[in-house]
């Protein structure tokens, strides 16, 4: 099956396409259609994952799981509940979450199957939805929970820098059925649900926000996360997986640039 890559090497950003034998590099940009072999394969544990695209927005659906809906105390919505997520929050699979201390205290993880736009998609209706999606990959909507329950809206506490890790490749032949959906972290059980369980499946999400803003070739969405969610502290390594699809995994750890306790003098 396809699987495309955006990986670095000796310091280039390259693209590349996963083979049983490791990553072959390509020429050319992903959505190309003359995209060729420009080298011999690279064993996996050479290459450092990036996201696999460059989105101009990366949409997020809340609430789309019923039993995630509960566990928050929220009714389940009538329609698709978006909110954005900035391009400057992508990380790739085994980039770092960055804690932010002194801004956060309740940092959660939320595994999230996303889909990658292949065209210029406007009013497109859910019959022909399939047509205008390139392929998927795995995310997680990293959220700082006390910010996002004080401010109500959604932009800081899903915002962050590093909080929207993403990888490590975008598949172009998976399709969502019922295919598990997990979130580990350090390796205990945290997420478990089948994809068939969102309330708005793909088909209805891409039509939904197509009605409402134009998706560009490459734009993202992230399709909701199912019950389960949980804190993340700094050493937590955070492992999201779809069957079929991949695996995500990123360690968390402290922001470096957070004030140290006592810098700068005590007021007293």
């Amino acid at each position: 099956m396809p699987r495309y890559v955006y990986f670095t090497f000796l310091g280039k950003h390259r693209f590349g396409q996963v083979t049983p034998e490791g990553v072959v590099p390509l020429r050319g940009t992903l959505f190309d259609e003359t995209l060729e072999p420009g080298a011999e394969p690279m064993p996996w544990h050479l290459v450092t994952p990036d996201p696999p695209v460059r989105p101009s927005k990366i949409v997020c659906i809340g609430r789309n799981y019923r039993a995630h809906a509960e566990e928050l105390g929220h009714e389940v919505p009538s329609e698709p509940l978006l909110f954005l997520k900035p391009p400057s929050a992508l990380i790739g699979d085994g980039g770092e979450v960055v804690f932010p201390t002194g801004q956060s205290e309740l940092v959660h993880h939320e595994g999230e199957l996303a889909v990658v736009i292949g065209r210029r998609t406007r009013h497109v209706p859910p019959e022909r939805a399939r047509e205008h999606i390139f392929g998927y990959t795995v995310f997680n909507d990293v959220t700082a929970r006390d910010l996002q329950r004080k401010d109500v809206q959604f932009t800081r506490g899903k915002g962050f820098d590093t909080f929207a890790p993403m990888g490590p490749w975008v598949d172009t032949d998976f399709q969502p059925a019922d295919q598990i959906l997990s979130v580990k972290v350090n390796g205990e059980l945290r997420q478990r649900s089948p994809l068939s369980l969102m309330i708005f499946p793909v088909e209805v999400l891409v039509s939904y926000i197509s009605r409402v803003m134009t998706l560009e070739q490459g734009d993202v969405i992230a399709t909701g996360t199912p019950e389960g969610v949980g804190p993340l502290l700094p050493g937590d390594e955070v492992t999201v997986e779809i069957e079929g699809l991949g695996l995500l995994s990123n360690r968390v750890v402290a922001d470096p640039e957070a004030p140290r306790a006592g810098a700068g003098g005590a007021e007293g």
